[in-house]
């Protein structure tokens, strides 16, 4: 993370990790409450810089993890996923990062959790975990379980996409605006990167109702009532914006069919004048070509009105083809 990026002010703590790798550790009693005093944690969530050598060290010398929740945390790859193993639900699910981070855009949240323990991480800061982390420490809202804070979590990172694809809906609503008042030759772009981010939420959401529904139909017999409820809730939620998203798509296939269409019709009057101009010049081309040949006999050449007899039929026959080409037009 680029600190020169990060707003004057900003606490940074939050954002760098300490000798351990570890962002922060909250403990909470069993009204969901935070607590400073480890003895009375029901449960404790810690966060941790997954591209830090001594987070990783931490997390794969925790010895409560099952074997293929560390072997996913400190997998190399970004593919999305979640499952349950000895009790453990754990995953890699999408998050939006910050303004102020490296990039705009999509990134992944990492956690493992049991009904004692949360155990997250990431490589950026993350709008959804640290807009709960700030419900926390300002004691606005209570987590009695590690379950209620994920789904917290996923439910700030689906609200913030739904902002986006309310953002990327007002987008289109100009240049739809503007393409039906005919102001459309600066649409392009536009509408090209709106596309694109609508595919890349698109794809998340699409892989999020896939992975609940995973979830659901594998683990359907053993998974705790409350992970249940949590799922189903969040994969209504996916399968919501999912549609919304392949709508504001279908929209912007459409005014992009309607943007080539118009492409379309002004190359066409363009070709037409062009034709129209080829068209009028030729007869006065071939009468300049006859008669600029260097051969002797060629009439009018002693006349002192030649150059203007030649001009007048020049000029008639151009007009009588213009005519001509201008009423082919209209009935084609």
């Amino acid at each position: 993370m680029d600190l020169a990026l990060v707003p004057e002010g900003t606490d940074l703590s939050p954002y760098l990790p300490d000798e351990h790798g570890l962002f922060f550790i909250y403990h909470f009693t069993a009204d969901g409450s935070r607590t400073k005093d480890r003895a009375q944690a029901h449960w404790t969530w810690r966060s941790y810089q997954i591209t830090d050598l001594r987070a990783r060290q931490q997390i794969g010398a925790e010895k409560a993890l099952p074997a293929p929740a560390r072997d996913a945390f400190l997998a190399p790859s970004h593919g999305c996923h979640i499952d349950y193993e000895d009790g453990w639900l754990y995953g890699d699910l999408p998050d939006l990062r910050h303004d102020f981070s490296e990039a705009r855009g999509l990134v992944h949240f990492r956690f493992a959790f049991n009904d004692a323990m949360l155990i997250g991480a990431r490589k950026q800061p993350l709008e959804s975990v640290d807009a709960v982390r700030k419900a926390v420490e300002n004691g606005s809202r209570k987590f009695r379980s590690p379950t209620e804070l994920i789904e917290a979590v996923m439910g700030q990172s689906l609200d913030g996409m739904a902002i986006e694809l309310g953002k990327l809906g007002d987008t289109l609503d100009g240049i739809e605006d503007r393409v039906v008042r005919d102001a459309w030759h600066n649409e392009r772009k536009a509408l090209v990167e709106a596309r694109r981010q609508l595919v890349v939420i698109h794809r998340q959401m699409a892989t999020l109702t896939n992975l609940f529904r995973h979830l659901d139909h594998a683990h359907r017999d053993e998974l705790p009532e409350l992970i249940n409820d949590m799922a189903a809730r969040l994969s209504h939620r996916a399968q919501t914006l999912y549609h919304d998203g392949e709508q504001l798509q279908a929209r912007t296939r459409l005014l992009q069919d309607e943007l080539m269409a118009k492409l379309t019709m002004q190359s066409n009057q363009l070709l037409y004048i062009l034709s129209v101009m080829t068209a009028v010049l030729l007869p006065m081309t071939i009468i300049s070509g006859l008669f600029g040949m260097n051969v002797g006999g060629l009439p009018l050449v002693d006349t002192p009105m030649g150059f203007w007899v030649v001009t007048a039929v020049s000029l008639a026959l151009a007009a009588a083809t213009y005519l001509f080409v201008r009423r082919l037009g209209r009935g084609l």
